[in-house]
């Protein structure tokens, strides 16, 4: 009697090939679809790249290492992975609230929630200015010309992102199979971190992709609130600027690049452990 070993008893996985569904039609919807994305992401993209790569590695290295540009381009991104980090707890808590709860005022919350998607940037550095960047601010508060008004313009601007992406998928969420975990002896935790956090691990991940990468870029609101004070309050976008106003367009176009590959390089991170989480649930 041969014994075979678990491997060869278990029965292999076969996915059968997709049967391909593209028409005439879709493939001429598919055709404009990516003409449009070239035109308007890909190719301008591949143009900032070259861009940077024109005056060689050392000019590149030399850009992103200058003194200045690197105080701003670690601000930018400290303050983007903080900002991002309380938006996925406090996001996600605001999405819960706002869908499992009824309270009155809550039509006026779901709007203003979506101020910072529909306010000008530069209206929203008046803002804050007004209450976070006056000595006789009505808050006691003021944050102007610091490093804090960093943190507090990204944070406004992100706001939205995560609470928006986890609502929906929350709301969609079937509360019997939590009532099947209570009933089996889980506890609230257990529930929330096996049965719903799994769901919503891409909606919240997708959320603070799009709140890192709106940070990392965003210039209006830190024009009037911070001040543009280099080596304390300067941002990463300010530098680009910086140097395309001093005829540098490789500089600045280093400068974006690296910004680029760090937001790809997060939005590879975030898929990866939102697949993670999703597997473990």
């Amino acid at each position: 009697m041969t014994s075979t070993s678990p491997a060869q008893r278990r029965p292999a996985r076969f996915r059968p090939a997709l049967p391909s569904t593209l028409t005439r039609t879709s493939g001429l919807g598919l055709g404009i679809s990516m003409l449009w994305f070239s035109l308007l992401v890909l190719i301008p993209l591949c143009a900032v790249v070259i861009t940077a790569s024109e005056g060689g590695w050392a000019n590149f290295w030399r850009a992103i290492t200058n003194a200045q540009t690197r105080s701003a381009i670690v601000l930018t991104l400290e303050a983007a992975v903080a900002v991002t980090a309380v938006n996925v707890v406090v996001g996600t808590v605001i999405a819960w609230v706002l869908v499992r709860d009824r309270f009155p005022g809550k039509g006026v919350l779901e709007v203003v929630i979506d101020i910072p998607f529909a306010l000008p940037t530069i209206v929203a550095g008046l803002v804050l200015l007004s209450l976070y960047g006056k000595d006789d601010s009505p808050l006691g508060i003021n944050v102007a010309n610091s490093g804090a008004s960093v943190y507090l313009a990204f944070l406004f601007v992100t706001l939205p992102f995560v609470v928006r992406m986890v609502q929906p998928v929350l709301e969609e969420l079937d509360l019997e199979v939590e009532e099947a975990a209570a009933s089996l002896g889980a506890s609230r935790f257990t529930t929330f971190r096996r049965v719903i956090l799994p769901s919503l691990a891409p909606a919240i991940t997708a959320g603070a992709a799009l709140s890192f990468a709106r940070a990392v870029g965003e210039y209006g609101s830190l024009v009037l609130l911070s001040g543009n004070l280099p080596f304390s309050s300067e941002v990463a976008s300010v530098r680009i600027l910086s140097a395309i106003e001093n005829d540098n367009p490789e500089a600045a176009a280093s400068i974006a690049t690296l910004l680029l590959l760090v937001s790809l390089a997060t939005i590879v991170v975030l898929d990866l452990l939102q697949r993670r989480i999703s597997d473990r649930g």
